[in-house]
């Protein structure tokens, strides 16, 4: 990828990621925005949007280092197993195991946690909507072997990318736990899907360039 189109790309996924979180945070932290409205304090309230805002920005930054790591991890499996074929089974165990380990042990719902339940299977479901239908788009736009491969970095990395929140036992956790997962699934969809278009721009950049320097040879 050039400079410039992945600096198109960095700057396209930190919108995405302080755009969700602005959103997602406001409506999520309505009662914590609406008493500044209330009391005519719009300066706070602008002061208190943009620092979402700027969250997203944060935590657009962690998603964007976790799909470079995902890119180096995804290249290691299939050369250590040898076979594309066996590196995605092992992936299907390894999503399994995460989804597992996020039920029973991040969650920690008790048997009178109804609404935090609830919540939480709401954001699981989230989880799992997005990644599969992130993963059918990835398989259908460009090769059906990218399907399992985008599904485990939907669910894997972004479980990763949550689980400082969700490790949090203090504070106003769940809204903090609901916000955080939105603009990470918004960054990593938009990273997975979007990434061949700017490789095929840096491809065409590159060849319009050395067109360039060939005609420049000509004279």
């Amino acid at each position: 990828m050039t400079i410039r189109n992945w600096v198109k790309f960095f700057f396209n996924a930190l919108l995405i990621g302080g755009i969700v979180t602005g959103i997602i945070g406001l409506i999520v932290r309505w009662e914590f925005f609406s008493q500044y409205l209330s009391n005519g304090e719009y300066l706070e309230f602008l002061g208190a949007f943009i620092w979402m805002i700027f969250l997203g920005f944060t935590m657009s930054v962690v998603a964007q280092m976790g799909f470079f790591a995902y890119l180096t991890v995804h290249q290691f499996g299939v050369n250590l197993f040898k076979s594309l074929t066996l590196w995605n089974w092992v992936q299907l165990l390894i999503i399994a195991v995460v989804l597992f380990d996020l039920v029973f042990f991040r969650f920690k719902l008790s048997a009178g946690d109804t609404g935090r339940t609830l919540l939480y299977l709401t954001l699981l479901g989230s989880l799992l909507v997005v990644s599969i239908l992130t993963a059918y788009f990835k398989a259908k736009w460009t090769k059906k072997h990218t399907l399992i491969s985008a599904l485990f970095f939907m669910i894997v990395i972004t479980t990763l990318e949550w689980l400082p929140a969700l490790m949090v036992r203090s504070g106003n956790i769940d809204s903090w736990v609901t916000i955080l997962l939105f603009p990470l699934l918004a960054v990593n969809a938009y990273q997975i899907l979007m990434l061949p278009k700017y490789n095929r721009q840096s491809d065409e950049d590159k060849a319009k360039l050395d067109s360039r320097k060939k005609a420049r040879k000509r004279i």
